[in-house]
C-alpha cells in the first residue's frame, strides 16, 4: 500500500485553511503554479476535486469537510513529533501566536508581553484578532491559539484559566460638572453617556441597575471599543459609565485630562478568562504564554 507524502497532508491542510492556492503558495513559500500542481497531486491521491470553484473564490467540497479536522489533527501531531526539540529551545522558535482580546487586555498588558517576548521568545510574533460578534469554533479548529475575554467560549472540551477580576468605574473630562457636587444616581443620569459595544447595543446591565430605582439614562453615543469612548471624552460633557478600573493606568502616559468617580449604582466586576484548546495543553511555547500572561495579571491586581 503506497503511503502518501506528509507533506500533501500539510499541503492540504493549509489548502482548506486558506481556501485559496495563492494563500497556500505564500504559506508554503511556492509559486502558484507549483501550489496548483500539489493540489493537483492532492485530488488524484483522495479521488476528489477537494475545492472547487465558486465565484471568485474556492469552496471545499462534501469529502474536504469531512477531512478537514482528521487532517488537521494529523498535522499537528506530526508537528510536535518532529519539533518537539526545538520548542523546547524557546529563542529559536519561529511561530505567531493568534490571540483573541480587546482593546483593554492589550492596552494593559500588550506591552509587557511583547518585551518578555523579546526577551525569552525573540523569533516569535503576536497577532491580535478581534472579538467576533458571537462565539465561534476558533479555538476547536486552530485559528486563534488563546481567548481572553469574560465571554467563556463555547465547548465542553475548552480549558479555561481565571486571569483576574475586573471592577468598573465612571469616567468623565477633569472640568465635568458632575464633580461639582456629590455624584448621585440622579445626577449620574442627568448627562449622556457613551456605551462601549462591539455589537453595538446602547443598553445592558446598567440600565437594569438603573430601571430598578426608576431612572432612566440617555445614550448617544455608541462605539465598538473603549479607547474611542476616551478620546471621545476629552472634550465633551459625556460619562463613559463602565470604565475597566484596570485600564486608568494607561491613562496617564496618554496626557489626557480625564477623572475617574465612584458609580452610584451597584455593578457586578467581570471575570476576565483565557481559553485554549487542550490540544495546546502541553504545548512548550503556548504553555509559556499562557504562564506569562497569568503572572502579568496577578502582579497587576496583586
Amino acid at each position: 500500500m503506497h503511503i502518501p507524502d506528509l507533506n500533501l497532508l500539510v499541503a492540504l491542510n493549509i489548502l482548506l485553511e486558506e481556501g485559496s492556492v495563492a494563500g497556500a503558495a505564500r504559506r508554503m513559500n511556492l509559486s502558484a503554479p507549483a501550489m496548483s500542481r500539489t493540489l493537483t497531486r492532492i485530488r488524484d491521491v483522495l479521488n476528489d476535486p477537494i475545492l472547487v470553484r465558486s465565484g471568485r473564490g474556492l469552496v471545499p467540497t462534501p469529502r474536504a469537510l469531512e477531512l478537514r479536522e482528521q487532517v488537521r489533527g494529523v498535522v499537528e501531531l506530526a508537528h510536535g513529533v518532529f519539533t518537539q526539540s526545538q520548542d523546547s529551545d524557546l529563542r529559536s522558535l519561529d511561530r505567531t501566536f493568534s490571540i483573541r482580546a480587546n482593546d483593554v487586555f492589550f492596552g494593559v498588558y500588550g506591552g509587557a508581553l511583547r518585551q518578555q517576548m523579546a526577551l525569552e521568545m525573540p523569533k516569535a510574533s503576536l497577532r491580535v484578532v478581534p472579538e467576533g460578534y458571537t462565539d465561534d469554533a476558533a479555538l476547536s479548529e486552530g485559528r486563534i491559539d488563546l481567548a481572553i475575554g469574560a465571554t467563556r467560549p463555547a465547548g465542553a472540551d475548552i480549558k479555561v484559566q481565571k486571569l483576574f477580576t475586573c471592577p468598573f468605574v465612571g469616567l468623565a473630562r477633569e472640568g465635568h460638572p458632575i464633580f461639582d457636587q456629590p455624584i448621585t444616581a440622579q445626577r449620574f443620569v442627568s448627562y449622556d453617556h457613551i456605551s462601549v459595544s462591539r455589537r453595538g447595543r446602547a443598553r445592558g446591565p446598567i440600565d437594569t441597575q438603573l430601571a430598578e430605582i426608576g431612572l432612566e439614562r440617555r445614550v448617544s453615543f455608541t462605539t465598538p471599543t473603549f479607547y474611542s469612548a476616551i478620546f471621545a471624552l476629552a472634550n465633551a460633557d459625556l460619562i463613559l459609565p463602565l470604565m475597566p478600573q484596570l485600564l486608568l493606568k494607561t491613562l496617564e502616559p496618554m496626557g489626557l485630562r480625564l477623572r475617574a468617580f465612584v458609580l452610584p449604582i451597584t455593578l457586578q466586576p467581570v471575570e476576565i478568562t483565557q481559553a485554549w484548546h487542550p490540544r495546546l495543553d502541553n504545548d512548550h511555547a503556548h504553555r509559556w504564554l499562557r504562564r506569562t500572561l497569568k503572572t502579568f495579571c496577578d502582579n497587576t491586581v496583586a
